[in-house]
């Protein structure tokens, strides 16, 4: 039959298409990819509203196990939810892929993701060079592949997107080396942290990529009514309270004066700057 890829948008339940709802009414097993982004709502309100219930796939099971979610799609419909847009991440690229090596027939369901969202700040999307990741640093691990890649966008005049980390169902390594398997709680990376470790990166490359005077959008729970959006230099957001997760922030390339213009409501102090 069919394997579907349905994007969910950004919020919650609710952000579903109609076309996708459809969809997923017509499967026989619906899964939902829980790593590489959440829903700010609870499964049970997707259970509800499909009236079947949701496998929580987490990332062993979607890159290690992914024969499971595929077995029996040549035979019956199954659903594969994505939160934002099914194709925000390479994993998704490689389901679709097995799925079609095995002659089961893939359909695409998009939504809105954090890639298009991000113009709510007010700079325009055709103006962004390449995305970056920013992960959780650890004391031995401090990856600045990101820094080489503003640096060229800045270059370029062109803003970039810092995606910011999330750990979800991680294993305690010290659990593993005693041989028992022990997860992490959840953490997101705010975007204090990323501030923090971007400073940090530009204080060892000492390359002059950005500085705390350079002008930053800060972004938390996209899409959702409380949702946040302020605008001002990495210096001045360091220390700003964004509120709950999700959280992603925008390092500005040359900005263009109607840009500048919407900008000037998500001033940090600026009364617009919590919508």
């Amino acid at each position: 039959m069919v394997l579907y890829l349905i994007g969910l948008g950004l919020y919650d339940e609710q952000d579903i298409t109609l076309r996708g709802l459809n969809a997923i009414k017509q499967c026989e097993r619906v899964y939902l990819e829980a790593y590489t982004s959440i829903l700010l709502c609870e499964t049970a309100k997707l259970e509800a509203l499909y009236g079947k219930p949701v496998v929580v796939a987490d990332r062993e099971m979607v890159e290690n196990e992914a024969d499971k979610i595929l077995e029996g799609a040549d035979t019956i419909d199954v659903a594969f939810l994505v939160v934002g847009d099914p194709f925000g991440a390479t994993t998704h690229t490689d389901l679709q892929l097995r799925a079609r090596e095995r002659g089961i027939p893939v359909r695409v369901i998009h939504n809105a993701s954090v890639m298009n969202a991000v113009g709510a700040c007010g700079l325009q999307l055709y103006r962004f060079g390449e995305a970056v990741s920013i992960v959780f640093f650890t004391d031995t691990w401090r990856p600045d592949s990101f820094y080489d890649r503003i640096a060229s966008n800045r270059r370029l005049g062109l803003h970039t997107l810092c995606l910011l980390d999330i750990k979800v169902k991680e294993p305690n390594l010290e659990a593993l080396a005693r041989g028992k398997t022990v997860y992490e709680p959840p953490r997101y990376m705010s975007i204090n942290t990323a501030l923090q470790q971007l400073l940090e990166v530009e204080q060892a490359r000492k390359e002059a990529a950005y500085s705390e005077e350079t002008p930053v959008i800060g972004m938390s729970r996209l899409g959702a009514p409380d949702q946040q959006i302020t605008a001002g230099s990495m210096g001045q957001l360091l220390q700003h309270d964004f509120g709950p997760p999700l959280h992603c922030l925008v390092i500005a390339g040359d900005v263009h004066v109607i840009e500048e213009e919407i900008l000037q409501f998500y001033r940090v102090g600026a009364a617009a700057a919590a919508t």
